[in-house]
């Protein structure tokens, strides 16, 4: 699962990046300085497993991680093929969750690809190459569908209702995500297409030092912009975090940060963010070998979850042993949490519930 960094060329796409995966992605004061994606293997911040290494000892910790994908910079055409467009679209289609990165500050001394500061126009200016291609793609399947519905098949009928009001809505710039659906009609006809804009969304507005705890104006701009979709809004000085990420005492991002206003590195917060994006959550394995975090869906079952272990534990699931995080830290051991009683046994339709402390028992 992954998350693709998206936006115009020079908004802080790169910086972000490096921020986030240390991986030295190429930054630079012009458009197009990425071409090839980069990506990068992020740790998830988690202090549950700060606490969970504390009281077990173990030889070593596993984070949750993510997956991101640094993207070339989108410009006006791109779904005609200007720019790197072509390769921009295909890059992005790839990925399941949409970091957008919008810029929200301003700086003459830092080249706008539109030459002036609109963070409300550059999303649009996105957005509306996004729609363009699935509608593009959408048009194609529309043909083959048009076509069964003619037999009068029911179900192609139906099918055709659905993809004309996905068309509808993306002629008139609305991306597929901010149209209603029911659950049942976006899982068996929205989805399998794949559409781009229909990747859960989170935007990064890349503010000055001075308004990386409150925002500013394009903050609000870019706010009152997105409050019909689902999407969510992280406020970021992504040229200062890239800074504090150089420095290697803790104590001296501390201070960085407390200078700023902030209790934690914002892109700790993005990565959590981005996580959740992907509908992942995390239950952890505990022992004196190793304290691990494991991914999985938001709603995965037990087996479900064994088998990101080993596809064995999935197949020969016969029962895990569940243990929460709020129960193990208040007894300090798995021998006393049995003792309390407060460890369960849970079958195969157990919904995994983040934090939980998981082992299974299988048989193969």
């Amino acid at each position: 699962m992954k998350a693709g960094i998206v936006g115009l060329p020079n908004v802080g796409k790169s910086t972000l990046f490096n921020c986030l995966s240390n991986a030295k992605a190429q930054s630079a004061n012009f458009p197009f300085c990425t071409i090839e994606p980069n990506i990068g293997v992020v740790n998830v911040p988690d202090e549950r497993l700060e606490k969970l290494e504390s009281l077990v000892n173990p030889e070593r910790v596993m984070p949750a991680t993510v997956e991101i994908v640094d993207i070339a910079g989108l410009v006006k055409g791109a779904s005609k093929g200007e720019g790197l467009g072509n390769k921009f679209l295909a890059n992005i289609r790839e990925t399941d969750a949409i970091i957008h990165v919008l810029r929200c500050f301003d700086n003459d001394n830092i080249i706008h690809v539109d030459t002036s500061i609109d963070p409300v126009r550059d999303k649009e200016t996105v957005d509306y190459e996004l729609q363009l291609k699935d509608l593009e793609s959408l048009e194609k399947r529309l043909d083959k569908v048009k076509k069964a519905s003619r037999t009068g098949d029911k179900l192609a009928l139906k099918e055709l209702d659905i993809l004309n009001k996905a068309k509808d809505g993306l002629e008139s710039a609305k991306s597929i995500r901010s149209i209603d659906y029911t659950e049942s009609e976006r899982e068996e006809f929205i989805k399998p297409l794949q559409m781009i804009t229909d990747k859960p969304v989170l935007y990064v507005c890349n503010v000055d030092d001075a308004s990386a705890v409150s925002g500013n104006k394009y903050v609000e701009l870019v706010k009152e912009a997105i409050k019909n979709e689902q999407a969510e809004v992280i406020i970021l000085a992504v040229g200062t975090e890239a800074d504090i990420m150089e420095l290697d005492d803790y104590e001296e991002r501390q201070m960085f940060l407390e200078d700023l206003g902030l209790s934690e590195p914002g892109v700790s917060k993005l990565i959590r963010s981005a996580y959740k994006l992907l509908h992942l959550q995390t239950y952890f394995t505990a022992g004196v070998k190793e304290v691990r975090a494991w991914t999985i869906h938001i709603d995965d079952t037990a087996p479900q979850a064994a088998g990101v272990i080993h596809t064995d534990f999935e197949k020969g699931f016969i029962r895990a042993e569940v243990i929460k995080y709020d129960d193990f830290v208040q007894y300090g051991s798995e021998v006393k949490v049995r003792e309390a009683g407060k460890l369960a046994i849970e079958g195969k339709e157990y919904i995994v519930q983040d934090g939980d402390m998981m082992n299974f028992r299988f048989n193969v």
